[in-house]
C-alpha cells in the first residue's frame, strides 16, 4: 500500500516538474514579474494587481506550453533533452490540456480587467502564439517579441483607465526584440539543423550580441528620454549601459551575452523605476 502511495507520488512529481520544464518557467515568471512591478509603478490597488499579473501568468503559460507542443517533433529529431515532451518526461496529452486550461484562464481573467485592457493582453498573447505557430522561422521572428513586450505597458496601463506614456511600450518593445535575440542565441545549432531561419539565424552567432546590445542599449536612451529622470540617474544609467555594450561588442565567451542580459535587467528596472 505505501509502495503503491510513494509510487503515485512519484508520478505525480515527475508529472509536475515535466510540466514546469515544458512551460518555459523562467521566461514565463520573469515576464510576470515585469508586469507586477509595472503594475505597482502605475499605482494599482492590490486586487487589481494581482488580477494583471494572473492574467498575464496564464498567458505566459499557454505560450510556453504551446511553443514545446509545437515543437515537439522538432526537438525529438534535435535530441534535445532539456525539453520534457522530447525525452518522454511530459505526455503531449497532459501539456495539451494544461495549455487548453491556461488559455481559458487567460481569457477569463484578461476579460476581467475590462474590454480595453483585456483585449489588449490576448492581442499579445495571440501575438506570441503567432510567434510559435511559424514566425520564429521568418525575417518577421521578432515582431511578436516586439507587440507582446510593448503591449504589456499598455494592459497596465489601460488596467487603471490611462494611456500609457509613449516611452513604455518603445521602451518595453525594443527591450522585447533584444530578449528575442539573446533568447534564441544558446539554441542556435539545433535551429539551424531543422530550418528554423528567423532574424536572429540570419544575422549569426558573430552579430546576434552586439545587435541585441544596441537595440537595448536604444531602449536605454529611449526611456531616459520619455521620463528624464534625474541627471543622476541619467549618467550613471548611460555609463553602466556604455560599459556593458563595450563588453558585449569587445567581450570573449560567455562574457557578451552575460553583459547583454545586464542591459536586458537595466532596462527593465528604468521601465519600472523611471515611471
Amino acid at each position: 500500500m505505501s509502495t503503491d502511495l510513494s509510487s503515485r507520488r512519484g508520478a505525480a512529481g515527475s508529472t509536475v516538474r515535466g510540466l514546469v520544464a515544458a512551460a518555459h518557467a523562467g521566461p514565463a515568471l520573469a515576464v510576470t514579474a515585469l508586469a507586477g512591478l509595472l503594475a505597482a509603478a502605475q499605482g494599482l490597488d492590490a486586487p487589481r494587481a494581482g488580477l494583471v499579473v494572473a492574467a498575464v501568468l496564464a498567458g505566459q503559460l499557454s505560450v510556453g506550453w504551446s511553443n514545446d507542443l509545437v515543437d515537439v517533433g522538432r526537438d525529438r529529431r534535435s535530441g534535445r533533452d532539456d525539453k520534457p515532451l522530447a525525452t518522454g518526461d511530459a505526455s503531449v496529452g497532459t501539456v495539451r490540456a494544461a495549455c487548453a486550461a491556461a488559455l481559458v484562464a487567460c481569457v477569463a481573467l484578461s476579460l476581467a480587467l475590462g474590454l480595453l485592457p483585456g483585449l489588449v493582453h490576448l492581442g499579445c498573447v495571440a501575438s506570441a502564439w503567432a510567434y510559435n505557430l511559424g514566425l520564429k522561422a521568418t525575417v518577421w521572428s521578432w515582431l511578436p517579441y516586439s507587440m507582446s513586450f510593448g503591449g504589456l505597458t499598455a494592459v497596465v496601463s489601460y488596467a487603471d483607465a490611462a494611456a500609457p506614456p509613449w516611452w513604455w511600450p518603445v521602451g518595453a518593445a525594443l527591450l522585447g526584440v533584444g530578449a528575442h535575440l539573446l533568447n534564441v542565441l544558446p539554441d542556435l545549432d539545433d535551429d539551424a539543423a531543422t530550418g528554423v531561419r528567423g532574424l536572429p539565424h540570419r544575422l549569426g552567432p558573430r552579430w546576434i550580441a552586439p545587435v541585441a546590445a544596441t537595440v537595448l542599449a536604444t531602449a536605454t536612451l529611449v526611456v531616459l528620454v520619455g521620463a528624464a529622470p534625474p541627471l543622476a540617474v541619467v549618467v550613471v544609467a548611460a555609463a553602466v549601459t556604455l560599459v556593458l555594450a563595450g563588453v558585449v561588442v569587445r567581450g570573449s565567451g560567455r562574457l557578451p551575452f552575460a553583459a547583454a542580459v545586464a542591459i536586458a535587467l537595466l532596462d527593465a528596472l528604468l521601465l519600472v523605476v523611471a515611471r
